[in-house]
């Protein structure tokens, strides 16, 4: 509600006295607040495509809205400024090799972590559970259906969203993000609207980068015997060790990249025209 509150001043003397520089900064701390409010919304998702529903409503519908608020808010600041040349030479094209390498390094942290999942779902053992087992608790953790029939034909869900992710990375870093592909039909040649990647990439960096590095925290101190990690589903304190480092090394990795590539595609598409 303090968010929301201030949020709503700060609009209110922005829409009065305009983007001066004290509301803009004042605005891009209260869009960063409300990413911070719509941590979660990604695991919300998650678990209501293939688990029994929620853990709590009130709390998805909180995510929801500070995600859209942090939305409405980063397009606002943004409406005051006028793309650069810079900008306008970069919006045709690639994002730039630095974000490129970001990009690879986020398709890279994934590949252990959706190795390991496949293992599982063809019946094989990684960290001392086998995949039978895995199953087992999916189902004592309440899978939905879908979840356990993507199981039984060998495909792990997750595995199947960081595919979905890696598509959506690339396709902010490469020209074809930009344009409808000709298999589209009626929509080739157009541009995407540059809210269709930006909503999912903005709330995918807000849940998996902190996730991720906060995690990577607990697993350092974990290692050292600072704190005690839980075996969970897994047999041994080990065993979840090392699951939780590839796990969390991806999530880390991978949200570090989104957050950069949605960077880049937010200025090269600025102010572009729509065909």
């Amino acid at each position: 509600m303090a968010v929301g509150i201030l949020a709503a001043l700060t609009c209110a003397a922005a829409s009065r006295y305009g983007l001066r520089p004290a509301l803009r900064t004042s605005l891009w701390t209260v869009c960063g607040l409300a990413g911070l409010a719509a941590f979660g919304l990604l695991m919300d998702v998650i678990t209501l495509m293939f688990g029994e529903g929620v853990d709590s409503w009130p709390a998805a519908a909180n995510h929801t809205l500070a995600a859209t608020g942090g939305l409405l808010l980063a397009a606002t600041v943004r409406s005051g400024q006028r793309p650069t040349v810079e900008a306008a030479a970069l919006a045709a094209s690639a994002a730039p090799r630095p974000v490129q390498l970001a990009a690879r390094a986020g398709t890279a942290a994934f590949l252990p972590y959706a190795a390991m999942k496949q293992v599982w779902a063809f019946g094989g053992t990684f960290a001392g559970t086998s995949g039978a087992e895995m199953r087992a608790a999916s189902e004592r953790n309440g899978a939905s259906q879908i979840w356990l029939t993507l199981e039984s034909w060998g495909l792990d869900g997750t595995m199947l969203l960081a595919a979905l992710g890696i598509f959506l990375l690339w396709g902010l870093v490469r020209p074809w993000g930009q344009v409808f592909p000709r298999w589209t039909l009626f929509l080739r040649g157009r541009r995407v609207p540059r809210w269709l990647p930006l909503t999912p990439a903005l709330i995918g960096a807000a849940t998996l980068a902190p996730y991720g590095v906060l995690g990577l925290g607990y697993m350092a101190l974990a290692t050292m015997h600072v704190v005690t990690i839980r075996n969970g589903d897994f047999h041994l304190p080990d065993d979840a060790l090392v699951v939780g480092w590839i796990g969390l090394a991806a999530f880390a990795v991978y949200g570090y990249a989104l957050v950069v590539a949605a960077r880049s595609y937010w200025l090269r598409t600025c102010r572009l025209p729509h065909r």
